[in-house]
């Protein structure tokens, strides 16, 4: 999943206490992920993470667990925003209209916090491909993410397909996301247009449901 900016999740906290908390764990994972990106995982010390973030290594310790863990709350928020914009399609929306309207919108960059946070995302993976500890945050994201989005699916599918359709659905999405972020994060193809993350992740999408039948068949003349 794409990073995103501050706000784009669609679970806020609630209490002034969770909304202090998810903050400063945000400030936390932006400094990291911007010392990530400019001198890599393996550079960046738990303590120079903390000092960027302006708060005491304890504060870091108490939210995550590792300095690659640290990016954690940036993927998710981009997953979160993903599975909003699903949850908010009309009933009746075909399943694969709606699929592909949430991959394009969620990974559009209409303004510059959007635009910089498919760049962060961009740096992050750049940066997770020396770096196993960090990969396996994103890997685990995905999959947080892919689980969260199989109620979801079968909400918009309404019966129409049986559980392990749902979940190939569900996974099919995911990956289409994570494959278009990978394969963009190795080019230099900018955030909008041809070779974009939401040009790819839409023909990742197309290509991976393609050949599942009934899941495909409420937009099969959708274009």
């Amino acid at each position: 999943m794409s990073t995103q900016p501050p706000g784009a999740s669609s679970t806020p906290p609630t209490s002034l206490t969770e909304r202090r908390k998810a903050a400063t764990q945000l400030e936390i994972a932006h400094a990291a992920a911007d010392l990530f990106a400019a001198q890599g995982p393996h550079a960046t010390t738990a303590e120079e993470i903390a000092r960027h973030a302006g708060v005491a290594l304890r504060t870091f310790y108490r939210y995550f667990r590792s300095k690659q863990d640290a990016v954690s709350p940036l993927l998710a928020a981009g997953a979160d925003r993903w599975r909003a914009l699903l949850e908010a399609a009309e009933p009746g929306t075909g399943l694969s209209r709606a699929l592909q309207a949430a991959v394009e919108e969620s990974l559009a960059a209409p303004d510059e916090d959007a635009a910089r946070a498919l760049l962060r995302t961009r740096g992050l993976l750049r940066a997770a491909a020396d770096d196993p500890a960090l990969r396996a945050v994103w890997y685990r994201v995905n999959q947080e993410s892919e689980e969260r989005l199989v109620p979801v699916v079968a909400r918009l599918a309404a019966g129409r397909l049986a559980a392990v359709q749902v979940r190939l659905a569900a996974a099919a999405a995911t990956d289409a996301i994570r494959i278009a972020l990978e394969t963009w994060a190795d080019t230099d193809a900018g955030v909008t247009g041809e070779g974009s993350p939401a040009a790819l992740a839409l023909d990742c999408l197309r290509q991976l449901m393609g050949g599942m039948g009934a899941l495909t068949s409420d937009g099969a003349t959708e274009g």
